[in-house]
């Protein structure tokens, strides 16, 4: 990172924009050493004790829904299309509903450090195992393509990558940086100090797109009102009320993608659901998650508002902006447009969005579903936070090799969520199976997931070999009932006592 700030010096970025970046850096080191002091065992480490206010766990929530994935591909979507991405919040905010009423009470039941552990309270070992190895693939896999779009856009930003360009050794670097301060970040201060730095980034977030769109608005000829030429080309539509199973931007499948998404995302996926399970009550929690919903889709809208600006202010400029991918358009409008000091609020809202990794949830369920019951089961806590704080610098390095696998991908937002796609399905079917019915069965149920993800992802390469008549957006429902199905089939009603005394 450092290597890159004083690169930064050169390419355009002037001391307005290098004194954002300092601060905002400095104030997050400040943060992850305040939140460590106290880290006496794994429950702080993971939890943060369960003593996290409940307004600051809703604005963690929304930062990391947010990521860099939202500042970089999420305007690019509508600079290249139109806004019918925001159908998917139509079933994302069913969903959050959902998982706070039907999800949270049970975790908080089960005192629940990470929610996998509620699996084998309801099944067994073998689907709690299976679980964790899922979130793992998974959970790597989309962190590793979002970290990519940041390294991205901070590379464009800082000189170190031209758009468009096939040398990639200056992402590439970029990603080496991100993946060190996040170690060293979640390392150091745990889920406390993921919280309170995304408490940060969420004004930061605010402020930084704010101040973007209304830049873009000062220098777009007409102003607001270039945003009806907008909507009369089709730019501002939400809806696609078709019924066409090969059309993606389907109303009804991407509400229902978007639906069965958000339950995989905020219900099955120890990441996001981290955050909520650090405040002291289930109450709390459930209020927590229901806010992020008046908070989340104003975000959203902002984000698309940037992406059409831009396609508004290149069209007035007569030439396009000299980017081969709609993800790259706005780091490269940041870096060659903007004056100095949003050139550093931008930088630091990419910065902040990518030091904040999926480090602490991985190393999280790697202690807890795996290393703790399967390898070391009598250690004592001391041990357990050293494992913690180690598996956090592997993952860290896991995870920059993941990124620089994806430099080549296109459409970068919907990448992401077909890498959900192939084994959300199997952790959505599985925990649905546990919290709708009574049914029982431990290995069955991890055969069930298997199935179900190597089933949705031979469909997924077949898809995008062929390109069929139908779209991919469909493929997390039929993951979903799969596993659902198989998992209830092979199941039993039977109550053996094991299972019974570990419900009681």
């Amino acid at each position: 990172m450092i290597v890159n700030l004083i690169a930064a010096a050169n390419s355009g970025l002037g001391v307005a924009a290098l004194s954002v970046v300092a601060l905002g850096l400095a104030a997050m080191i400040g943060v992850a050493l305040w939140a460590g002091r106290v880290e006496r065992d794994t429950r702080d480490f993971f939890l943060g004790g369960r003593s996290i206010p409940a307004w600051a766990v809703c604005l963690s929530f929304i930062a990391t829904e947010v990521s860099a994935m939202t500042i970089v591909a999420v305007p690019a979507e509508a600079y290249n299309a139109d806004w019918t991405y925001l159908q998917m919040f139509v079933g994302s905010a069913a969903a959050r509903a959902a998982v706070a009423f039907l999800f949270i009470p049970v975790f908080y039941k089960y005192d629940c450090t990470t929610i996998y552990e509620f699996l084998r309270h309801r099944f067994g070992p073998a689907t709690h195992h299976t679980a964790g190895l899922f979130f793992f693939v998974t959970r790597l896999l989309a962190s590793g393509l979002r970290l990519y779009v940041a390294a991205m856009a901070s590379a464009i930003m800082l000189g170190l990558y031209a758009p468009g360009s096939d040398d990639h050794r200056g992402v590439f670097a970029a990603i080496a940086g991100f993946a060190i301060v996040g170690i060293v970040f979640i390392g150091v201060g745990g889920i406390k100090a993921v919280v309170w730095s995304n408490v940060v980034q969420a004004v930061v977030f605010a402020v930084g797109g704010l101040a973007i769109a209304t830049y873009l608005l000062e220098n777009i000829d007409g102003g607001a009102t270039a945003l009806r030429t907008a909507s009369a080309e089709g730019r501002l539509r939400v809806f696609d009320w078709s019924f066409d199973v090969s059309n993606p931007r389907m109303f009804w499948l991407m509400a229902a993608n978007g639906f069965l998404v958000s339950l995989t995302v905020f219900g099955t996926d120890q990441d996001l659901m981290q955050r909520l399970l650090t405040v002291r009550t289930r109450g709390s929690s459930q209020r927590s998650l229901l806010a992020t919903i008046l908070v989340g889709l104003p975000v959203a809208m902002l984000f698309l508002t940037i992406g059409t600006l831009l396609a508004l202010f290149y069209a007035q400029q007569g030439a396009p902006p000299p980017a081969s991918r709609p993800d790259e358009v706005l780091p490269n409008f940041a870096a060659t447009v903007l004056p100095d000091l949003l050139k550093g609020v931008f930088l630091l809202s990419v910065l902040m969005a990518s030091i904040d990794s999926p480090l602490g949830s991985l190393a999280t369920s790697f202690v807890t579903d795996l290393y703790r019951p399967l390898i070391r089961p009598r250690a004592d806590e001391r041990h357990y936070l050293r494992v913690s704080r180690l598996s956090v610098v592997v993952f860290g390095v896991a995870l920059a090799c993941v990124a620089m696998v994806f430099s080549r991908l296109e459409s970068l937002l919907w990448w992401a969520f077909k890498i959900l796609s192939v084994t959300g399905g199997s952790l959505l079917g599985v925990f649905l199976l546990g919290l709708l019915t009574r049914r029982r069965g431990d290995g069955s149920n991890a055969w069930a997931m298997v199935y179900g993800a190597v089933f949705n992802g031979g469909l997924l390469l077949y898809m995008e070999a062929t390109q069929p008549e139908w779209a991919w957006t469909g493929l997390i429902v039929l993951g979903t009932v799969v596993t659902f199905s198989m998992g209830y089939l092979l199941g039993t009603n039977r109550t053996d006592r094991s299972a019974e005394s570990n419900e009681t």
